[in-house]
């Protein structure tokens, strides 16, 4: 394993153990990132669902189809990209997350972005796109309501380009949003190509 594997390896040993918060006492698993290590683009969904947290993994089940969709029609491939949630554990009867849980949690997605060095940050509906957006200190809407406006727009701050697209979910509750979500998540093909950097693909995810 090279450098950047073993520093992972040890970043996830330790979020597999965190009691920081109480979601540490309803979870099944805590979700580590997954994808390539040397990828120029991370997601940043809000959280494991309830077939994320008991499998393990990112996006699976009824959401998980859905996005694959959307990265199949931008002609993505999920070894491309690294993908991560800024909470790691599944929220009791998939609620919004708590202040102090998105500040307990938050340092290990600092320590991500830290490790893979995206050139591009894609947070995925309203709260991991307020997260990201007021790290970079970029103006945010006071409404939640106004925050759809952002999606599919594209930022730049401190050497990183910030796309905000709304979560892959919203589409079970509302399948108008298809036809303009398939256009926003289809600029992440142009985004992928132009932040590629050369460096041999290197995959890894939680078991």
């Amino acid at each position: 394993m090279d450098h950047k594997q073993i520093t992972f390896a040890e970043l996830n040993a330790v979020i597999k153990k965190c009691k920081r918060c109480r979601l540490y006492l309803t979870r099944t698993n805590v979700l580590c990132g997954e994808g390539n290590l040397h990828a120029p683009l991370m997601l940043i969904a809000q959280a494991p669902g309830d077939n994320e947290d008991r499998e393990g993994r990112m996006f699976i089940g009824p959401s998980g189809k859905v996005f694959d969709e959307l990265l199949d029609e931008a002609g993505i491939q999920r070894d491309e990209i690294y993908m991560t949630n800024l909470i790691k554990c599944q929220l009791p009867k998939n609620r919004r997350p708590k202040r102090d849980e998105i500040e307990a949690c938050s340092s290990f997605l600092e320590k991500e972005i830290a490790l893979i060095d995206p050139k591009v940050l894609v947070p995925l509906g309203y709260y991991s796109t307020r997260y990201v957006l007021k790290k970079y200190n970029i103006a945010i809407p006071e409404s939640r309501a106004e925050f759809s406006g952002l999606y599919g727009k594209l930022f730049e701050a401190q050497h990183k380009r910030l796309y905000p697209l709304p979560h892959p979910a919203s589409l079970l509750y509302n399948k108008s949003y298809k036809p303009v979500s398939l256009e926003k998540y289809g600029k992440l093909r142009v985004l992928v190509e132009t932040s590629k950097r050369s460096a041999r693909p290197l995959c890894a995810w939680a078991p």
